[in-house]
């Protein structure tokens, strides 16, 4: 079973818990203790040095009796809650805030050693085994004419700062479970944010790797998962209409294909078997020829077509004159123009005008437009071109007044083999490939391409040409 990122960040939340916990059970416990052992011996040293410097330094300056400190620190020792000594150094109990000591019987600490602290103020332990628990025992030397007399002894029991530890650590422990909850918070911040929408996108990039392009993928969100949804669906959108746009290239290329061959194999098939009489073979070889033509021109529509698509397509730009081109492409069509009645009506801006381009392909351009205006024209129409010159450009306009293009079939016309039902009844011979190509060359130059069309009535197609900066410079 994979693991994931949910999961891992759910391990990672519990690992939380359970260090947290651990480091305050081992850790913070130590510190705490320590703290409060620090914090009391503090205390108890202060009120160590205070006794030593008043009630002890007035017992051994004879100023008071013993009856009276033992009074004071009895009283003392019951609000501190602990026990208060004056031992002799010898380790003889002077005074004892717990008992009162007999005058007559002298009370000895074996081993006693005011040097047991090392150095410090305070020491643990059961006091030289005087007492049968552990104490926290504090020295302050009571001192006269430079000379230690006795010390004040101040004992605490180890179990009140176990205690007082023990709530501390209580409160660590409750902020902890605190902050763990608050932690939630990121959890479910994290949840509805980053791990939701990142299974969504998961389960659509699945969806889309299986061919599932039309699965919806919403995610509400402004930020950068957002933005990953939103260009994943636009992606899916554009693999999808590219694979739509495959089929109907295939299709409509095995369909222009299939016809010619169908109509060729079927003729020389006639006349192979007899079936078309010899005396009859010189026609049908024409018609055969017509459709071996098509192939050819099919073929090389689809060649330019996919070298002018390709990127990096290299373009010979020189400067020439546009008018020329014009009038020598309106000039090729002159027989066909003869046989359907037409006329070709040219209204050129300036006697000369030279742009900046690649001559060839505008000249290809303006042939696929002029021989669509000619084949969709009626009889006795006239096609027009002209040229307008507009600041840095030249825009050229070929127009016929045939057919027309329905307004639901023009944002197809660019398409590849699309013809649109009108036409298809006057465009037998035609690939569907003339406009392709003109788009992708004016693509390729920069420029643009618009149409005006009105169904019966005829079209308007105007494409914009760069001018030479020669003409720009003379103004002309």
């Amino acid at each position: 079973m994979k693991k994931t990122i949910y999961v891992k960040f759910l391990i990672a939340y519990a690992l939380f818990a359970v260090f947290g916990f651990l480091v305050v059970a081992t850790i913070v416990q130590n510190m705490m203790f320590e703290h409060c052992r620090r914090n009391r011996a503090e205390s108890l040293y202060r009120e160590a040095t205070e006794i030593a410097n008043t009630y002890a330094a007035d017992l051994y300056n004879s100023e008071t009796s013993l009856q009276s400190v033992q009074k004071e620190l009895t009283a003392l020792s019951n609000y501190m809650q602990a026990i208060i000594r004056i031992i002799n150094p010898s380790g003889r109990l002077v005074v004892d805030s717990s008992v009162v000591l007999d005058v007559n019987q002298e009370t000895v600490i074996e081993g006693f050693d005011p040097t047991v602290t090392a150095g410090t103020y305070y020491t643990t332990g059961t006091f030289f085994d005087t007492f049968e628990e552990e104490m926290l025992t504090v020295f302050a030397p009571i001192t006269a004419n430079y000379k230690v007399n006795a010390y004040v002894v101040i004992h605490s029991p180890m179990t009140a700062l176990q205690r007082e530890a023990e709530e501390l650590l209580n409160i660590a422990y409750i902020m902890l479970i605190i902050l763990f909850l608050l932690s939630l918070i990121i959890l479910i911040f994290f949840t509805e944010l980053v791990y939701v929408p990142i299974r969504r996108i998961t389960t659509a990039t699945e969806q889309y790797a299986a061919g599932n392009m039309d699965y919806p993928l919403v995610v509400e969100s402004e930020d950068e998962m957002g933005y990953l949804a939103a260009s994943l669906s636009y992606m899916a959108m554009q693999i999808a209409g590219a694979e739509e746009d495959q089929k109907k290239f295939i299709a409509n290329v095995s369909h222009d294909f299939r016809s010619p061959l169908t109509s060729i194999n079927g003729y020389l098939t006639a006349m192979l078997d007899g079936t078309i009489p010899p005396e009859m073979h010189e026609k049908y070889l024409h018609i055969v020829q017509n459709e071996t033509e098509r192939l050819t021109k099919l073929t090389n529509g689809l060649l330019s077509l996919n070298n002018l698509s390709s990127r990096g397509m290299i373009l010979e730009k020189t400067d020439f004159d546009i008018n020329r081109t014009i009038r020598e492409t309106a000039a090729s069509f002159e027989g066909t123009c003869r046989e359907k009645g037409l006329k070709i009506d040219l209204v050129l801006t300036e006697h000369i005008m030279l742009v900046h381009a690649d001559m060839a392909k505008i000249q290809q351009v303006l042939y696929n437009l002029l021989d669509n205006a000619i084949k969709f024209s009626h009889k006795g129409g006239v096609v027009k071109i002209e040229t307008t010159e507009r600041g840095a450009k030249v825009f050229v306009s070929v127009k016929d007044n045939g057919i027309g293009i329905p307004k639901e079939d023009q944002k197809y016309i660019y398409d590849r083999f699309y013809k649109s039902d009108a036409s298809r009844g006057k465009d037998r011979k035609g690939t569907g490939l003339g406009l392709a190509i003109v788009r992708e060359i004016v693509k390729a130059h920069d420029e643009n391409i618009n149409l005006i069309s009105t169904e019966g009535e005829g079209s308007e197609f105007i494409f914009s040409v760069p001018k030479a900066e020669v003409m720009e410079e003379t103004g002309d």
